[in-house]
């Protein structure tokens, strides 16, 4: 099993993306860039963008179906809601980037946390995309995701751009 990373998303993809679907988030801005676990579903690379830790978080559900608690909101969460299809070439890996001492010492533990619950995370993913693509989300957590089906099209068609460039 490959180890999961945490990574920085090109901002002119989100862009992209937020062209076609609006519930995909904004980085923040470039001092606080919005950073995501990667995972492949389905042949597909996703993008899932972490939460930095917050009092709530502690007091989450983590039967949730839409969030991964890391650490029990320590660390934060994944937001399995907001994972968006990526191109690799679209992906930056954190750690070497980071000079931080205190946010380095965040992304190693959410890193190493993530990494030791890795089958955990990944079956809560699968059971959630197993969910949405049959319709068995309630509407209010409907409301609250991107349009997978739509973004992997899109995907698709931002990675031909790109290999004809």
């Amino acid at each position: 099993m490959k180890i999961l990373k945490i990574y920085y998303i090109n901002e002119n993809y989100i862009k992209y993306l937020r062209k076609f679907d609006k519930i995909v988030p904004y980085n923040k801005t470039h001092t606080r860039p919005y950073i995501g676990v990667v995972f492949k579903n389905n042949k597909i690379y996703y993008f899932a963008p972490l939460s930095s830790p917050k009092l709530k978080h502690l007091t989450m559900n983590e039967n949730a179906l839409d969030i991964f608690k890391i650490q029990d909101g320590e660390f934060g969460i994944v937001n399995i809601n907001n994972m968006i299809p990526t191109p690799i070439s679209c992906l930056t890996e954190v750690l070497p980037l980071v000079k931080d001492e205190k946010y380095r010492n965040l992304v190693l533990n959410q890193t190493t946390y993530l990494n030791k619950h890795k089958s955990e995370l990944l079956a809560k993913v699968k059971q959630f995309k197993l969910r949405y693509d049959k319709g068995h989300l309630s509407s209010r957590l409907r409301e609250r995701c991107c349009n997978f089906e739509l973004l992997e099209e899109k995907c698709r068609e931002y990675e031909k751009e790109e290999v004809a460039i």
